[in-house]
């Protein structure tokens, strides 16, 4: 089986692009599965508090009170926020055996993968989210709102809902 498709839609990740809001790159990791270059991403000197939101639709996705150095060349975390999902039929990494693919839940982007092998780097879990350093914004200081999109949940809150009955 190939990897699930994004879930917005072809013009709403261009639109991304031609805004400024995503680079060629990021939309090639999160829209194609493509993968950054290895310690090419400034995100793995960040050592901030804060959160790391998906770059495209904003998205919780990490804490980083959960990242760590694995020495990878891509900023990893050993935990992750209910934003983030894994598909777990995805062909190639059945073969792999040691990984799933993971995507932002919101959008369906390409993040990047976890591995099960959390214990070599002597973390809290078993795990370690490998991802993209496109694929993510860095908010300095911002703490989980515990909601996936809180941009997304502000503009539910604020339609009427024709359904609700006064």
């Amino acid at each position: 089986m190939s990897r699930a498709p994004p879930k917005m839609a072809r013009e709403q990740w261009d639109d991304l692009v031609a805004s400024g809001k995503l680079s060629s790159q990021a939309y090639k990791v999160l829209h194609d599965a493509a993968t950054e270059r290895p310690f090419s991403s400034p995100l793995l000197a960040e050592e901030g508090k804060g959160l790391y939101t998906c770059a495209a639709c904003g998205t919780e996705l990490f804490e980083s009170e959960t990242k760590f150095d694995s020495g990878t060349g891509w900023p990893s975390f050993y935990d992750k926020l209910p934003g983030v999902e894994l598909e777990e039929d995805n062909a190639v990494d059945k073969v792999v055996n040691m990984r799933s693919e993971i995507h932002c839940i919101e959008c369906g982007g390409h993040l990047g993968h976890v591995f099960r092998d959390g214990k070599l780097w002597n973390v809290p879990s078993s795990c370690r989210y490998c991802v993209n350093g496109v694929a993510l914004q860095f908010e300095s200081g911002a703490e989980p709102s515990g909601a996936l999109n809180p941009t997304q949940d502000q503009d539910r809150a604020a339609k009427p809902n024709p359904d609700r009955r006064s």
